[in-house]
């Protein structure tokens, strides 16, 4: 019998740790065969003790791969020539991608057959093999990282009483029956890898930025600081109708909280790129990745119709009480914004669904604004004929208040007309050359 290594076989003189290696890269591959007693050049040289060296394979590979591979091994004891050796045969399997668990759903614990080697196989092929063996459902999909954490999401089960150990993990589909985590124990672990970007803007475009942040984390920590960042900026103005103070929110704080849930349970995660959040004097703009899905129309939805692209972390968000079991977020954003002039708008595209929510005290800003403007250059006059202007100078000139006077020189050095200099109380900022 004449050995010699191809796609679909190994030799190996003696077993060794790249055992582990070569029977991924088969049942991640065609199958094959591997053959312990035999050298690179096809020499049989044999082995001892070969039942003992068998009991040592099946345990290395029960012990050190990831999902079971074990019933797609045959293996056996051939006799050459006088020679004892081993042959391990691998078929393809149904679990794939298989991988060290040492090492996970990376490139170095995941192999293929490529030629007569063995290779790590890319991040590419490694989602293709999830793809195809657990189905185009995100959410159900394997994560690529298993070493995840889940601190904040504990918290949050916690605050609510509700327990949240391996049995609920499982019931939730956090992990699957096998305890690997899927792309929805990635989407609430520390670790989770898609983010939302946050801008403020000075005008009603985005020609200057005021602040700009991105948030990561777990789910649950995004959905907190976000909220927290937009009811920072929601400012509350005061009208007055004769005697009566009528203090009123630039956003109705219901709008805000389920624009921004729609934006997280909705998402389409199997897109990369960050979800945005616009914050403009006028408006706010959620947008989301992904649109509407196949069948479903924007009628459909400003009706009430609930079709969840991510039903288990719906499912999630429900539990804590955070969602309601129907489709009532829009409505109840349309609702909010009841007996005022200003409307929510809904857009979407093939690859994206945004909602505007403008503000209901516009009025407000627009009449403000001649008034800043006229403050920005006095203040801008005063630092060219002192050579530089302080807040406490601020202060005195436009008669704001401390935390207003700062803001209006924030915002002239966004617009790169002041300087900063110094700290503390020695701060000073000066006209930019």
């Amino acid at each position: 019998m004449d050995f010699k290594e191809s796609e679909i076989v190994e030799l190996k003189e003696t077993v060794t740790g790249d055992v582990k290696k070569e029977i991924i890269s088969f049942a991640n591959s065609t199958g094959g065969t591997l053959y312990i007693g035999v050298a690179d050049n096809g020499d049989v040289v044999g082995v001892l003790n070969p039942e003992a060296m068998m009991q040592q394979i099946i345990n290395m590979v029960r012990d050190s791969i990831k999902p079971d591979v074990t019933m797609f091994l045959r293996h056996g004891i051939k006799d050459i020539n006088g020679k004892k050796i081993i042959a391990v045969e691998i078929q393809r399997g149904t679990e794939r991608p298989y991988y060290l668990a040492q090492k996970g759903l990376r490139p170095e614990g995941v192999f293929v057959r490529q030629g007569a080697s063995s290779v790590p196989a890319t991040d590419t092929a490694i989602r293709r093999m999830i793809k195809d063996t657990d189905g185009d459902n995100f959410e159900n999909m394997r994560s690529l990282e298993q070493s995840l954490t889940f601190e904040v999401t504990n918290r949050e089960f916690q605050e609510r009483k509700i327990e949240l150990g391996l049995p609920q993990m499982k019931t939730l589909g956090i992990m699957n029956e096998d305890g690997i985590y899927t792309n929805l124990g990635q989407l609430l672990s520390d670790q989770c890898n898609h983010t939302v970007k946050a801008a403020v803007f000075e005008a009603s475009d985005q020609s200057i930025f005021r602040d700009r942040r991105e948030f990561s984390g777990s789910l649950f920590q995004q959905l907190n600081e976000i909220y927290g960042y937009i009811d920072i900026r929601n400012q509350t103005r005061a009208t007055f109708d004769k005697l009566r103070r009528i203090d009123s929110r630039d956003y109705p704080e219901v709008a805000v909280r389920e624009a921004l849930l729609n934006s997280i349970v909705h998402r389409d995660y199997s897109f990369s790129a960050s979800g945005l959040i616009g914050i403009y004097p006028d408006r706010i703009e959620f947008t989301t990745i992904g649109g509407l899905l196949t069948g479903v129309s924007l009628d459909d939805i400003m009706l009430g119709l609930s079709v969840c692209r991510n039903p288990k972390l719906a499912n999630v968000f429900y539990r804590l009480e955070l969602i309601e079991a129907y489709g009532t977020g829009m409505r109840k954003i349309m609702k909010s914004y009841e007996g005022s002039r200003h409307k929510p708008i809904i857009e979407t595209t093939s690859n994206a669904f945004k909602i505007v929510l403008p503000n209901l005290n516009e009025n407000y800003f627009k009449e403000r604004q001649p008034l800043i403007r006229n403050m920005e250059e006095e203040v801008l006059e005063f630092a060219k004929n002192k050579g530089a202007i302080s807040r406490k100078d601020v202060e005195q000139i436009t008669e704001l208040k401390q935390t207003a006077a700062g803001s209006l020189l924030r915002n002239l050095v966004e617009q790169n007309l002041l300087v900063r200099e110094g700290q503390g109380k020695n701060t000073e900022y000066v006209v930019k050359r």
